[in-house]
């Protein structure tokens, strides 16, 4: 391996020269207490920045054992570092001049998620670790301009991996508090099965949000404080007992008035399924891991889904136990957007009447009474709440804000007053005896059976090896892979940018390796899931060279990406 100094004289050695000359200086040089590796080099000034990654021994790093021993303290203590390292690194971007992208130094920015990531890898025998960022290789023109680059790579790159990249004993009381509260979010979720609950939110939790457009908690917020009747105490190996409401499995029905903090406590609970950050307010608001949004999702395609649980006997005859389309209706959209949570193996739906098709959810006394069963192929989902649970499992957590109907078939009814949650099941339930309607005589009675999920995935030709794959993260929103978009504007769960991308090299892995015309869709995300938790996300990276942009899906997004592909062949 070569060291620092052959890279300085490399460097002075192309200065003003043409700037793919650039190019001469990829590879490993030993600097000190680290390696420096250029993984990629940009073609021009003008591209997408270079890659490059700094590797630290552990006996360098100097980390404690008890500190990666685990995987989920391994995640914790990268994203700590993720984040430090990104502190560093803001202070010298773009100091280093020049033409385009010259000087950038381009990391991860992490966001209220504590979320597996690509750009800092931790060994979890050595406690050695691999970090990695994007720096924009300076020129003039097209000219290089190896001083600004040496300033880089010799000046601030040193600074960033001491103060970030190495254990600081005086720092220990910061990173226990990351790796406790770390420990602490993993025995509620290993405690939750334990004691029936689907989610838990503590109390002194702050839900509301700085804005619509900000993560950040709000000031002054109201804090959250369970009603009694649902309040569960947890014994938690850091933090010792903790009250906070234990949401039932079941179906749990969460009212109230208008911006009184429905919506507000169910999109705390959507993103439960990750870890947060201390002071982020929601760092105890954990949801069971496989918890899934839905919502209608009119235009979307639909391959073959058997949503024969929800639609049966359309007028043209189309066959619902293997329904396709290119531009869903809201019903039909939302109808197999249940069916295939379920396909990933989902123990809880989370619903806001808000975002749902209202011919989907329910069907009043009165249309009924003028449109006979008979005439409607969509079986409501109020038919269907009860029996998910009962025969499958499911729980439902519900926002309604309308409809008292679903008052019926809740087994807890939380009403929301100024961020405020109250018990209202008994009074609830009382009232709900004046309003029967027809059609709730038969609610739980008939049996609900899981849907097929035999769908198998044919690979395309958009992944074939030595083919050009050119492919766009367009923020959470969607990918493209050759001008073909995969749209997850819908997919309300993501919550990096970085996850999305992850996701169409997953979708590229999956197309190359694990689709060959036997095994369903279900088993194939399976499989992703499983290899993804093995090895890591350098798994997508095998054959080519890894990168800092990638950040750990869920098995249920990966369904939702493979379910949204309309070029995606599926028998």
């Amino acid at each position: 391996m070569k060291n620092q100094n052959e890279l300085k004289s490399l460097l002075i050695s192309i200065n003003h020269r043409g700037y793919p000359a650039y190019k001469d200086t990829k590879g490993a040089y030993q600097f000190n207490g680290y390696i420096l590796s250029i993984d990629h080099v940009q073609g021009d000034p003008f591209a997408a920045p270079s890659h490059i990654s700094i590797h630290v021994s552990g006996k360098s790093a100097g980390f404690p054992e008890d500190f990666y021993r685990d995987r989920h303290r391994r995640v914790a203590i990268a994203d700590y570092l993720t984040r430090a390292f990104h502190r560093e690194a803001e202070s010298f971007n773009h100091k280093a001049k020049g033409s385009g992208k010259s000087g950038l130094i381009s990391t991860c920015r992490p966001g209220q998620e504590v979320l597996e990531r690509s750009a800092c890898v931790i060994d979890g025998k050595s406690g050695g670790l691999v970090f990695r960022l994007d720096v924009g290789f300076p020129a003039n023109g097209r000219s290089i301009n190896s001083t600004e680059l040496i300033k880089i790579l010799y000046d601030f790159l040193p600074i960033c991996v001491k103060n970030a990249l190495f254990y600081h004993p005086e720092r220990k009381a910061v990173y226990e508090s990351v790796l406790q509260l770390s420990d602490d979010q993993r025995a509620i979720r290993s405690l939750l099965p334990e004691l029936g609950l689907c989610a838990f939110v503590a109390d002194g939790s702050v839900l509301p949000r700085k804005s619509g457009v900000s993560e950040l908690p709000m000031d002054n917020a109201t804090v959250f404080a369970s009603p009694e009747s649902v309040r569960v105490t947890l014994d938690l190996p850091h933090r010792g007992k903790v009250t906070g409401m234990g949401i039932a499995r079941g179906v749990t029905l969460i009212v109230g008035g208008g911006y009184h903090g429905k919506s507000t406590l169910l999109k705390a609970l959507e993103l439960g399924v990750y870890n947060h950050i201390k002071g982020d307010g929601r760092e105890l608001v954990i949801t069971e891991n496989s918890a899934v949004k839905i919502r209608a999702e009119d235009g979307r395609c639909v391959h073959s889904d058997d949503i024969s649980l929800f639609i049966n006997e359309l007028p043209n005859g189309k066959d619902t136990k293997a329904f396709s389309t290119e531009d869903a209706s809201g019903s039909t959209s939302q109808a197999a957007n249940v069916v295939e949570a379920l396909e990933s193996g989902t123990q809880t739906l989370l619903i806001d009447e808000d975002t749902c098709a209202t011919n989907f959810m329910v069907r009043d006394e009165l249309m009924q009474s003028v449109i006979h069963k008979s005439q409607e192929p969509i079986t409501p989902f109020i038919e269907r709440i009860g029996g998910l649970y009962r025969d499958l499992g499911v729980s439902c957590i519900l926002v309604a804000g309308s409809s008292g109907a679903f008052f019926h078939v809740s087994d807890t009814i939380i009403q929301m007053d100024r961020y405020v949650p109250y018990d209202i099941t008994a009074k609830a339930k009382e009232a709900a005896k004046d309003y029967p309607a027809p059609v709730l005589k038969a609610l739980g009675e008939e049996k609900v059976t899981a849907p097929s999920f035999q769908r198998i995935p044919l690979a395309g030709r958009d992944f074939r090896e030595g083919e050009r794959i050119k492919m766009k993260t367009l923020g959470k929103d969607a990918f493209s892979v050759n001008h073909e978009t995969v749209d997850l504007r819908s997919v309300e769960q993501l919550c990096d940018s970085e996850q999305t991308a992850a996701l169409a090299q997953i979708l590229k892995y999956a197309e190359q390796n694990l689709m060959d015309g036997k095994r369903s869709l279900q088993t194939v995300a399976g499989l992703l899931a499983e290899l993804l938790e093995k090895e890591g996300l350098d798994l997508l990276f095998k054959r080519s060279t890894a990168y800092s942009g990638l950040a750990m899906p869920r098995k249920q997004e990966i369904c939702a990406c493979l379910n949204r592909c309309r070029f995606l062949k599926i028998k």
